[in-house]
């Protein structure tokens, strides 16, 4: 789909986009508004959600080898408190003429294939639903980081390292909380291939060490006339579990308007329980910057009735 802006075109979970709208030569700003009708069918109790889902606004700054991007950002629009307006990401980045570049601020993972905001996925849902294997999300709890990251860029890869906190503090009432690290390696060297690998530890105060988790991913994904093919495997390890993921996913062009997705995915959410799930995802673009999803998935549970189907139609505008 032609309006969706897939997340390998971002490096390291940073705000970016193949369009803006100009203020200056310094200034641009781009964004979205997105909505969705949806309805789960569950044998505990049907759900069903209508609306505005999340808007977010980026001014993107760029003077000389100094860039910066500030993301506001509002999500599940209408309900109470949690519809505040929240900055999502702010950070500066200077480039040196060697390839290396210092990005500091609040900002995302490079880690997983599904990193992007609602513009930037083929689907209405995250192939993992809510749980820890969204590793990119940056929407969701946890998942936002304050830093700095260090990338290095070459012809066929690019490697970063970030150094961050995700509360943006060390210590805390005599309590220290060691500095987190992710390091990430994006390969291109293969014509329509992209490789990427990366480890993260999230290392807890040291009130709380048995929280720590390290998790390691590797995705790809790989254009083959009109299909995107892509694969993911995701490995969560903490003191209570080791848990694994995977997804694969394909994106054909019917037309240059209408794309179908295809995804299966399989997480542990536990131990002892898995979830299974399959979505099909029809979508359009009604025009340049205005797209629809229609979704259909059917999630099987370990859990007793806890096996679900959702249907969803998502409205996505981008500018």
């Amino acid at each position: 789909m032609k309006n969706k802006i897939m997340a390998m075109l971002v490096a390291f979970g940073m705000v970016g986009s193949v369009s803006a709208v100009e203020i200056n030569e310094n200034l641009s700003i781009n964004g979205f508004i997105d909505g969705s009708i949806s309805k789960t069918d569950q044998n505990s109790g049907d759900t069903a959600d209508w609306g505005l889902d999340e808007i977010e606004v980026n001014f993107l700054f760029n003077v000389g080898s100094v860039s910066g991007t500030v993301a506001l950002d509002s999500q599940d629009i209408g309900n109470g408190s949690e519809d505040d307006l929240e900055i999502e990401q702010a950070h500066f980045t200077y480039t040196l003429e060697n390839g290396v570049s210092l990005t500091f601020g609040r900002y995302g993972s490079a880690l997983g294939l599904e990193r992007e905001d609602p513009a930037g996925l083929y689907t209405f849902s995250r192939a993992y639903g809510g749980s820890a294997f969204n590793l990119g999300n940056i929407d969701q709890v946890d998942n936002a980081r304050e830093g700095l990251n260090i990338s290095y860029a070459a012809d066929a890869w690019t490697l970063g390292v970030s150094i961050d906190n995700k509360r943006g503090s060390v210590r805390s009432g005599g309590v220290k909380d060691d500095l987190d690290f992710e390091v990430s390696l994006s390969y291109t060297g293969i014509e329509n291939l992209t490789l990427n690998i990366g480890h993260r530890a999230d290392n807890e105060p040291t009130a709380t060490p048995s929280n720590d988790v390290d998790v390691t991913n590797i995705n790809a994904t790989y254009q083959v006339g009109k299909a995107l093919l892509g694969a993911e495997l995701s490995q969560i390890d903490t003191a209570s579990a080791d848990l694994d993921a995977h997804m694969f996913l394909v994106d054909y062009d019917v037309s240059d308007k209408l794309g179908v997705a295809v995804r299966y995915s399989s997480y542990e959410e536990s131990a002892n329980v898995d979830v299974d799930k399959i979505t099909i995802a029809p979508n359009y673009a009604i025009t340049e910057s205005l797209g629809a999803i229609l979704e259909y998935s059917d999630v099987s549970h370990d859990t007793a009735n806890s096996d679900s189907d959702l249907i969803a139609l998502e409205l996505t505008y981008t500018f």
